[in-house]
């Protein structure tokens, strides 16, 4: 039984943190900045 309720607990955690596709940045894509050449100091 203890290994049903850690393998549960296990696949909730790992589905509850992901999302598909590629990460983007929020806004309008003409308005993103970044991805760009950071600016040297």
């Amino acid at each position: 039984m203890k290994r049903i309720t850690v393998a549960l607990m296990l696949c909730l955690a790992l589905t509850a943190c992901g999302r598909r596709g590629e990460p983007s940045p929020p806004g309008p894509a003409a308005a993103v900045t970044y991805p760009h050449v950071y600016p040297a100091q």
